[in-house]
């Protein structure tokens, strides 16, 4: 189990999916804590930008953008494993990204990766649950 309470969410998420190949099962827990590194409204506006790709002829039809810290998490892991191979499917699988800690995972030991941890002031970096209220999360599970 691995906290993610202010690691930088890709070297947290490229950590992750080396874990995944490696055979291991892997929870995340308190994704709405991992923090993007960058300017605070470049990084909302980088994500909204991304909002607005969307199908010419029908956009009912795709591609769908997650909007809750959890599954922009997992998205972001899947881009780190080769999801088109058997050994990625099967990694991809091991994975469960949670919003806070499930009561199931309480008395579980945490893993923390230190060289995924913040280095510089907390103002240098936005939270993925800050992030994610400002593109459409409602902030509930």
């Amino acid at each position: 189990m691995v906290d993610g309470t202010n690691c930088i969410s890709g070297r947290l998420c490229s950590k992750v999916s080396k874990l995944l190949l490696q055979g291991n099962r892997v929870s995340v827990v308190n994704s709405e804590k991992v923090m993007v590194s960058g300017n605070k409204y470049e990084v909302i506006e980088s994500y909204k930008d991304k909002l607005e790709v969307s199908s010419v002829t029908n956009p009912i039809h795709g591609p769908f953008h997650p909007r809750r810290p959890d599954t922009i998490i997992t998205k972001m892991v899947r881009g780190m494993v080769p999801k088109r191979k058997p050994s990625g499917m099967q990694a991809f699988k091991r994975l469960r990204v949670y919003i806070g800690i499930p009561d199931e995972l309480k008395n579980s030991t945490m893993q923390t990766f230190d060289d995924a941890k913040i280095t510089k002031q907390q103002s240098f970096y936005i939270s993925m649950g800050d992030v994610a209220k400002q593109i459409g999360w409602k902030g509930v599970v």
